[in-house]
């Protein structure tokens, strides 16, 4: 039962004195107290609430942070400026054109000159195919502040400067070093990676179908390649293949118009839809043996730019989720229901919480993940439980983020709903959760559950 006031200076004890005393000189307050004697004790909070804030204003609201620890704060000031580069890229370039470009299902090709400008293929590797001592590093804040705004721009620069330049640095000769990865630093020209195929995700490894036949001075392909970021429009693709006769994996530098390479967009995606990804076609394909990466020691080379690039796959988590909670933060402090923004209430704040702590998470993975691996410390179980963790964090915080926005989180036009749906492919490519699941397992336990 609620308990109600016995007299005006018990009244008084319920309301702020200070803001009555402001109001004295224009208030009746005997009529005011009168009133107060009959209100409920929640009628009578929200008049104090609203006496005290009578002539204040309203105080400002934070500014969505997804770096809640300020652990970018530690960054120098060179992997600052290119942070910030990139953000500025995304917010002018991007953003006001990615929902045209998501509709119509085709990547901007438009914007390749201005990252040429911003050279960051350059912040990541040398022109000899080596490294940067914080390559990692650099490639993880790049991705972050792409995926922020867009995912499938990340995907663009890490399919060409990721997985098909550390092909031909890992893999290739001098002679073709020296031809293609200047080139690619500037964007000269394109690659895609041609690895998964139509019957083969997660066991290409073992079961890769295209095969290579050593023919005179050159090798013939057969078979088909499915997924394959780029290739709509890439200059070339590294195609990997399974030798017929030796039964090993090689590399080839395939160039766009070979005769008998063919190239189908594949339509119908509801994620990365602004990633052209293609079905490759190869029929009896002739690649000159100079066009052989001549330094691809089977399977092995091929783990090795995985390992290499699946840390890049973690941070796009990291960004995509960051995306979405910092765009539902600001909805919360607009969006108003019930005569309030919808973040006064609890349970929009516990999703706010929930996803800022997934997010939090999330870097502090990634960043300590990127340290090793410029070290030189990480192994295949390390980036592979960073792909587990920070794919289903970010799961869950993009699908937190859509219910934050209720049933405007479906629209294309406010931001999450492409965050939601692409968190999708980041959850099943370079590796899915239950794949890399087992490598982490089989680190831990020293049994092996593969079948």
């Amino acid at each position: 039962m609620t308990t109600r006031p016995k007299n005006p200076m018990e009244l008084l004890g319920q309301i702020d004195l200070e803001a009555l005393g402001r109001l004295s000189g224009r208030v009746d307050l005997p009529a005011l107290i009168d009133a107060a004697s009959r209100m409920s004790d929640g009628q009578l909070k929200h008049l104090s609430r609203t006496l005290s804030g009578g002539d204040r204003k309203a105080p400002a609201l934070p500014e969505p942070n997804a770096d809640f620890f300020g652990q970018l704060g530690e960054l120098t000031d060179e992997q600052k400026d290119v942070q910030m580069a990139v953000r500025s890229f995304m917010q002018g370039t991007v953003a006001p054109i990615m929902n045209e470009y998501w509709s119509r299902d085709e990547f901007p090709k438009q914007i390749i000159p201005e990252l040429r400008r911003l050279g960051l293929p350059r912040r990541v590797w040398n022109e000899d195919g080596t490294r940067k001592p914080d390559a990692t590093v650099m490639e993880g804040l790049i991705t972050l502040e792409a995926c922020k705004v867009d995912v499938s721009t990340a995907v663009f620069f890490g399919v060409h400067t990721g997985l098909t330049f550390a092909s031909i640095a890992l893999g290739g000769s001098a002679q073709q070093k020296a031809e293609w990865l200047p080139r690619m630093l500037d964007l000269e020209v394109i690659g895609a990676f041609g690895l998964t195929e139509p019957e083969g995700g997660s066991q290409v490894s073992q079961g890769m179908r295209t095969t290579c036949r050593r023919d005179g001075d050159g090798w013939v392909l057969n078979g088909e390649k499915k997924w394959i970021g780029n290739s709509t429009f890439s200059d070339f693709t590294v195609i990997w293949a399974r030798d017929v006769e030796t039964q090993e994996v090689r590399g080839f530098i395939v160039r766009a118009g070979t005769p008998g390479y063919e190239v189908q967009k594949i339509q119908g995606k509801i994620a990365l839809r602004i990633v052209e990804n293609g079905q490759i076609s190869l029929k009896d394909c002739r690649v000159p043996e100079s066009d052989r990466l001549q330094e691809v020691r089977g399977w092995r080379t091929t783990a090795e730019i995985l390992r290499l690039t699946r840390a890049g796959v973690a941070w796009q988590a990291v960004g995509c989720a960051a995306g979405a909670y910092e765009l539902a933060l600001g909805y919360a402090q607009t969006r108003e229901q019930f005569g309030k923004p919808i973040g006064n209430f609890q349970l929009i704040q516990n999703h706010l919480v929930h996803m800022l702590g997934n997010v939090t998470t999330n870097l502090a993975l990634c960043l300590r993940l990127s340290h090793m691996a410029d070290a030189g410390t990480m192994r295949d179980e390390h980036a592979a439980l960073a792909k587990v963790i920070t794919a289903a964090r970010c799961r869950e915080t993009v699908a937190l983020a859509r219910e934050t926005f209720g049933g405007n989180g479906i629209l294309l036009e406010n931001g999450v709903a492409k965050h939601f749906t692409d968190t999708e492919a980041i959850y099943s490519y370079e590796g899915t959760n239950e794949i890399n699941t087992l490598v982490v397992g089989r680190a831990i336990t020293g049994f092996s559950a593969f079948v």
